[in-house]
């Protein structure tokens, strides 16, 4: 999934978010294309849905991130929190 150009300055090398936008609208582009990165029919641990924030950003804020895919419906989760899953169709770059 290519980067939208609103990230660009957001971004290193390899793509990852290497720092938290601070206007609320490249915020929600930036949660929208880390939530392109999660598979639909997959359902993940929360220290799985960590691990591949990590590998996607480089600010060291999983949590913020798991929050706002969540609050955003990109992600849902069971209510004991032990299983996540990507929700389809909720990206605003679809």
């Amino acid at each position: 999934m290519a980067a939208p150009p609103e990230l660009k300055t957001f971004l290193d090398d390899e793509e990852r978010l290497a720092q938290w936008p601070s206007k609320r609208e490249v915020q929600l582009i930036a949660i929208d294309f880390l939530a392109g990165h999660f598979e639909v029919e997959r359902v993940y641990t929360e220290r799985e849905v960590n691990n591949l924030l990590n590998k996607w950003h480089t600010f060291g804020d999983p949590a913020l991130l798991r929050r706002e895919l969540f609050e955003r419906g990109h992600l849902n989760r069971s209510k004991d929190g032990s299983e996540y899953w990507a929700t389809p169709n909720t990206t605003m770059l679809s």
